[in-house]
């Protein structure tokens, strides 16, 4: 089996529960490994992640515990950057085994071809997000950052997470129509001059499957914070599934 996910957004400060949340997340692994061949994990599975030369956020040990695990196992395990796990710097890769991605990348499992992206950059995003993001990405601006002491950056990076995510929580979770979501705009876009079989995106923090033209799919994987959704691709067949939200875990 293949497995997708996406945003977890591990620490972040509107979780009210974290370790349980990040519990979930560990048993969610421990399921999968039972048949998982290869996971992607698309972007946004930590809330805010910096390395600094000799340091790495702290927390999410068991979480970053079972990763090695698997990938100990053969599990071959992708982790994409999102719009806020940027600045990953080997540890990822060195530490704890994982295959890291910047860009979105095409392959192909089985008979079918996949394009695999985060989702944030790929469209006319509003302007202010377009800043932010050259910021973000900026190698000059993130050795600044490395300047800052790690308490201090950290703690920023958390508060500007959860000012954004309160700022545009009323639209998330909400499908807005094929005209109006992005990442299907660009999905059609795509499919105009690439020939892929899915599109498969995280960020929008919606579970969606729709089909296009000529059988194509685009989806959105949903997210691991509220909707904890998941994709699965057994070699001929993709779906979404869902995993059983305890009572008492809160966002």
């Amino acid at each position: 089996m293949i497995y997708f996910l996406s945003d977890a957004h591990l620490g972040s400060l509107l979780v009210k529960e974290p370790r349980l949340h990040e519990k979930m997340l560990v048993n969610w692994l421990d399921e999968v490994k039972k048949d998982a061949k290869v996971i992607y994990l698309l972007g946004d599975m930590f809330d805010f992640w910096f390395e600094y030369s000799t340091v790495v956020p702290k927390g999410f040990v068991r979480f970053l515990g079972k990763l090695a695990e698997l990938v100990d196992a053969g599990i071959e395990i992708h982790f994409f950057t999102g719009n806020h796990d940027i600045w990953t710097f080997g540890y990822l890769e060195k530490e704890v085994g994982l295959i890291v991605h910047k860009q979105p990348i095409t392959i192909e499992i089985g008979n079918k071809r996949f394009f695999l992206a985060h989702g944030d950059g790929l469209y006319a995003e509003k302007r202010g997000f377009q800043v932010l993001r050259k910021i973000f990405h900026s190698p000059f601006i993130q050795m600044l950052f490395s300047l800052i002491p790690a308490r201090v950056g950290q703690g920023f990076g958390y508060s500007w997470s959860k000012s954004n995510r309160e700022k545009i929580k009323h639209i998330e979770n909400k499908f807005r129509g094929e005209e109006n979501e992005n990442l299907v705009v660009f999905a059609k876009k795509y499919l105009e001059s690439n020939d892929v079989d899915f599109l498969i995106f995280g960020h929008r923090h919606i579970a969606l499957d729709l089909q296009l033209k000529n059988q194509k799919r685009v989806v959105i994987l949903g997210d691991f914070v509220s909707i904890f959704s998941y994709g699965v691709f057994d070699g001929n067949e993709f779906r979404l599934e869902f995993v059983e939200i305890p009572d008492n875990f809160k966002v």
